[in-house]
């Protein structure tokens, strides 16, 4: 995969070397030379590759043909990277191209990665439009909490991860408390140890880096909502990034009896081949009227108060977005490597799949056409960037 850069932009962050922060302290030293008038299509980066999308009757894969990161000596690491960057809140406009960042620096418990792939979240563009300025970090921000990519420098404090070591995670403990400025949408990011697992030898880094924040979440969301072996499970919106992985680990993990989900009309078969027993098309019907009610409802999509109706009495409603009807709840995932340790075998056996939508991967200078179709809310599966060069 080859990379041209027709132009830079001179910027550069930098960042503490305090080791009493969970992430690295950033300042921007030059935005005097980052006007709202360069844009990224100042800064155009031409690959030149093939990409192969194979549709399997299982699932809607694609993936682009890809290799790890080239192998990077510590002494050879660069001063400076390539990333995606925002100073202000906004709209896609306000995404900027910097090709003078600087790497961030490590901390003790810490390891820094070589990106070979990321991938976008709706909490992404929620944070870049300032829906919770409050409790971000501080501007400017290099966005991004999905990646797979190599260890290539350690912490002293770091003693599971070696140099070399294939690794994916969700980089930002808390979503939408304080989450790193230093996202994963750069050539290097800096991870705690305990956010990270190594990557299942049978995916690939696209396929790895669509996984974490959305598995994490569709995990903790089942295990709050006290889903177990015999239950039933309704998934509203279970085409997404997040409901078509609630599918897969409601009945391979948890053991669900019977799992119901929506979809548009041209879903409704994707949503059989991750097993659902029962395909909801909501262009057609409404899941409240059915006779049948569930035990779980995990509503990835916001449905308010109808989300409540499908439910059995006693039972449980997670909802991840939009208003909250008792006996519904929210929460915010807490990204965890031992969540992704447990589940490799389901990944590495075949059990639970990677979603990745076909339209992608998006190469690096393609962000701002990946998020804008992020938010159009039509991906299905998850929306991935690679290569990250």
């Amino acid at each position: 995969m080859e990379a041209i850069l027709t132009t830079k932009i001179p910027l550069s962050f930098s960042s503490s070397s305090s080791t009493s922060s969970n992430t690295p302290s950033l300042s921007l030293s030059s935005l005097s030379s980052l006007s709202k008038t360069t844009k990224k299509l100042s800064n155009t980066l031409i690959f030149k590759g093939t990409q192969h999308c194979n549709y399997p009757s299982s699932l809607k894969i694609c993936a682009m043909s890809q290799t790890a990161p080239a192998s990077v000596e510590p002494s050879t690491i660069p001063t400076e990277m390539k990333a995606w960057i925002y100073e202000d809140y906004g709209g896609v406009d306000v995404l900027n191209f910097g090709s003078n960042v600087k790497v961030p620096e490590l901390q003790d418990d810490q390891v820094l990665i070589k990106v070979a792939a990321a991938a976008l979240n709706p909490v992404d563009f929620k944070r870049r439009l300032g829906k919770f300025k409050a409790s971000d970090s501080p501007l400017p921000t290099v966005p991004g909490y999905d990646v797979a990519g190599v260890v290539v420098k350690v912490g002293s404090q770091v003693k599971e991860f070696k140099v070399g070591d294939e690794v994916y995670g969700d980089i930002s403990e808390k979503a939408l408390d304080g989450p790193k400025q230093f996202g994963s949408l750069a050539e290097y990011t800096a991870v705690e140890e305990k956010l990270l697992a190594l990557k299942p030898k049978n995916i690939d880094f696209v396929q790895a880096a669509g996984l974490p924040l959305a598995v994490e979440t569709a995990y903790e969301g089942l295990e709050r909502a006290g889903m177990s072996p015999g239950k039933s499970v309704l998934v509203l919106g279970g085409a997404g990034g997040v409901g078509s992985l609630v599918i897969q680990l409601a009945k391979q993990v948890f053991g669900a009896s019977k799992v119901a989900a929506t979809a548009s009309t041209g879903k409704i078969e994707f949503l059989k081949s991750l097993g659902v027993d029962l395909a909801i098309d909501y262009t057609k019907e409404k899941f409240e009227d059915l006779p049948e009610k569930f035990d779980v409802v995990y509503d990835a999509v916001g449905e308010g108060e109808r989300n409540v109706k499908a439910v059995k009495e006693g039972g449980s409603v997670v909802v991840l977005t939009g208003a909250v009807t008792p006996p519904g709840f929210r929460f915010v995932v807490t990204s965890n490597g031992e969540v992704l340790k447990k589940l490799n075998p389901y990944l590495e056996s075949g059990k639970v799949k990677p979603i990745v939508d076909p339209k992608g991967p998006f190469t690096f200078d393609k962000v701002v056409e990946a998020f804008t179709y992020l938010e159009t809310n039509r991906a299905t599966g998850k929306v991935v960037i690679h290569p990250i060069t």
